[in-house]
């Protein structure tokens, strides 16, 4: 691979693909809607997806998309192939929240879906080798929506609320496993034409995981744990207060919920291999870290 595109290489996983990408010799355009500072082997672009960004006619070996997956496929319909290799992250959202009690889980549930179908589905029809990767819960970096908000939550706080049922598995992911994946899947041919989940290397209750994150967190916050309609009555108070919107009123039941992928494949056709959940502080928001006594 000597060029390559990459949308979104601000974003979490940027911070991991884009220093692989040059170790490995590319030439990479890389597409922000913020300006950053061109480095060697790296050049930024600032525009968005939706916003009629018009890309240079440089041959590109492979293009990466790390941001919004239905943005990315609009975008790449109007244009055309620009290389012989796309890489995109969807989620596994497309199958956790497919039949969710929420109306805007399942709207996402619903684009991810089709915009899975259509990238697929461009493919060989433009001669194309497209490979959609599924992520599941994703930490590392202190960007994620996940376990950095709680870690910044409990240390501001000095204490986590949990249902005492929130036993649902999950495995969660680190975001610089994704990056080594997606360059191994842009050079696997196996890889091309296909969707894979990209789990974490270890499950882990819900529970369990947000108590080892807290573990290793300067003051070591608690994690407290109550029963279900009490964690229902705080949740609606704080949504009435306009504290979380992000959270939605079935958090509860999505946290008794397994919610566990079979990275089998992806192991097989270009030998994915993510670590166990071993959190440290630095893997959370800085804030987080420069509280530490």
């Amino acid at each position: 691979m000597r060029r390559a595109l990459v949308f979104g290489g601000s974003g979490q996983i940027g911070d991991g693909l884009l220093p692989l990408l040059r170790g490995a010799g590319c030439e990479v355009l890389a597409v922000s809607r913020q300006p950053h500072a061109d480095a060697d082997g790296l050049r930024w672009i600032v525009g968005a997806l939706d916003d009629g960004l018009s890309i240079p006619t440089d041959a590109f070996d492979a293009v990466f998309s790390l941001g919004p997956l239905d943005a990315f496929v609009r975008w790449h319909a109007r244009v055309g192939p620009i290389a012989p290799r796309v890489v995109a992250f969807g989620s596994t959202s497309v199958a956790t929240k497919a039949t969710s009690v929420e109306p805007t889980e399942r709207d996402v549930a619903q684009r991810l879906r089709v915009a899975e179908d259509t990238l697929l589905a461009l493919g060989p029809r433009e001669t194309v080798g497209v490979t959609i990767l599924r992520p599941t819960l994703i930490y590392g970096r202190g960007r994620d929506r996940t376990l950095t908000r709680i870690a910044a939550f409990a240390q501001r706080r000095g204490f986590f609320v949990l249902p005492r049922n929130a036993h649902g598995l999950r495995q969660p992911v680190h975001v610089d496993d994704l990056a080594r994946a997606a360059l191994a899947a842009a050079d696997s041919p196996t890889a091309a034409g296909r969707a894979y989940d990209l789990p974490g290397g270890e499950v882990v209750a819900f529970d369990a995981m947000v108590q080892r994150a807290l573990a290793c967190l300067p003051n070591h916050p608690r994690l407290l744990r109550v029963p279900s309609p009490i964690f229902r009555a705080m949740i609606a108070s704080a949504r009435a207060l306009r504290m979380i919107d992000a959270v939605t009123p079935a958090m509860g039941e999505h946290l008794q919920v397994d919610q566990v992928f079979d990275g089998a494949a992806a192991q097989r056709d270009f030998g994915y291999a993510p670590r166990a959940f071993a959190p440290e502080a630095r893997m959370f928001a800085a804030n987080v870290v420069a509280k530490q006594p």
